[in-house]
């Protein structure tokens, strides 16, 4: 039997399984299901729409070549990708997961990178947002808010170590065509001139450009939610199904031989398939130590989780770039970022968690306001959402009538 048939079966097999498992378990499924949405629909849609119609107008009004002209000398010695991939490094950090994924893809769409440039810049440019590892990690889950300065210098610490890393892959690519700069121009000057002729290259008028932004945008976060929903079941079925003890037995070797507390097996599982899980349970193995269960969720936000993974691969289903670079890279960051915190734990112990018994005027503010921001997007995210799939409707319907 050929290697791609037996693809096949272990495909079919898995898929049967899983829509027995839901007709078996029905009310855990649903469970699971209307988590997954609740995230999707206070947290997800609301915080990253407007940053993907935000990205979109910025690329079709010229904005993102004026920046990358402009981050050059500072991207393509560092990470070898053109600079305009400084925005969409930018826009990943502050907007988290899948952000870069999309912005990199529409940068490839635009042809404003090679393939190899386009696999290099998404491998570092999807990461946790700030929101997500001060306010549910070290807060929410670990109600600790100092840690969230740990996990997020570990954790962006390691993805620029990676994006290091990653520059040299693909050696063997033909370079690409760089822009010269004029000996008689300033850098400043070219980025302006750069940007004026970017828009008008674009025929676009703003109204078709904001709608084209608003559509494309939902199009990519129903897909994120439908992934969303999905891992969620399918980590739900997995542990009632026995089958995540199960590979929490062969996670307990690894751990072994990292000299990690077994207690994190289960937590480790649950943490590649979903990021969220994992992190909750990495921080209720109280038993494990805190160091170590901190290391544990440096790990998981690094690797990401299958469920992250899924999104990205699908937006780069869109385009020419593979997907296997990333997931080395995802496989890299966690390592890496596990490392780190594992290395630095005594110093940081000692300086936020032993000698400071209160909580530093900096941080007491940084506890008000991740906590208000989360509390105020679990608050009007139900109204955003749908006022925004509204207006996403209006401009489909007004496409839809102009298009005939």
């Amino acid at each position: 039997m050929s290697l791609s048939k037996i693809k096949t079966i272990l495909l079919a097999a898995s898929i049967s399984c899983m829509a027995a498992s839901m007709i078996l378990l029905p009310e855990k499924s649903f469970e699971a299901s209307v988590r997954g949405l609740n995230m999707w629909w206070e947290i997800v849609f609301p915080s990253l729409f407007p940053f993907f119609v935000l990205s979109e107008l910025l690329i079709g009004f010229g904005v993102v070549k004026f920046v990358g002209i402009l981050l050059e000398p500072f991207m393509r010695p560092l990470f070898r990708v053109p600079g305009v991939g400084g925005f969409a490094w930018a826009m990943g950090m502050a907007s988290g997961f899948p952000a870069g994924a999309k912005i990199t893809a529409r940068l490839r769409q635009e042809g404003q990178l090679t393939r190899g440039e386009a696999e290099r810049l998404v491998s570092f440019t999807n990461c946790s947002s700030p929101l997500f590892i001060f306010g549910a990690v070290s807060v929410g889950f670990f109600h600790n808010p100092k840690l969230g300065i740990m996990l997020a210098a570990a954790h962006y610490f390691s993805n620029f170590c990676v994006g290091v890393i990653m520059r040299g892959y693909g050696k063997k690519e033909t370079k690409p065509k760089q822009y010269k700069r004029a000996s008689t121009r300033p850098i400043f000057a070219q980025a302006l001139s750069a940007l004026h002729h970017t828009r008008l290259k674009n025929k676009k008028p703003i109204g078709k450009l904001v709608g084209d932004a608003v559509i494309t945008s939902i199009n990519t976060l129903l897909m994120i939610g439908g992934f969303i929903i999905l891992f969620s079941v399918l980590n739900k079925l997995l542990f009632h199904l026995h089958i995540t003890l199960f590979l929490a037995k062969i996670a307990k070797v690894l751990l072994l031989f990292f000299q990690l507390p077994t207690d994190l097996s289960i937590p480790l599982i649950a943490g590649l398939f979903e990021i969220t899980i994992g992190n909750q349970m990495a921080s209720q193995a109280v038993d494990a130590g805190l160091m170590y269960q901190v290391v544990m969720a440096s790990f998981i936000l690094g690797f990401s989780g299958f469920s992250v993974q899924a999104q990205v691969a699908s937006i780069l289903a869109q385009t020419d770039i593979r997907f296997l670079p990333f997931f080395i890279a995802r496989i890299m960051q966690g390592f890496i970022s596990g490392l780190f915190t594992f290395l630095l734990w005594i110093p940081f112990e000692q300086r936020f968690l032993i000698h400071s018994s209160a909580i530093p005027a900096f941080l007491q503010f940084q506890v008000n306001w991740w906590e208000k921001a989360l509390a105020w997007l679990s608050h009007i995210g139900p109204i955003s959402t749908i006022l925004l799939l509204i207006v996403g409707i209006g401009f489909y319907l007004h496409k839809m009538r102009t298009a005939n």
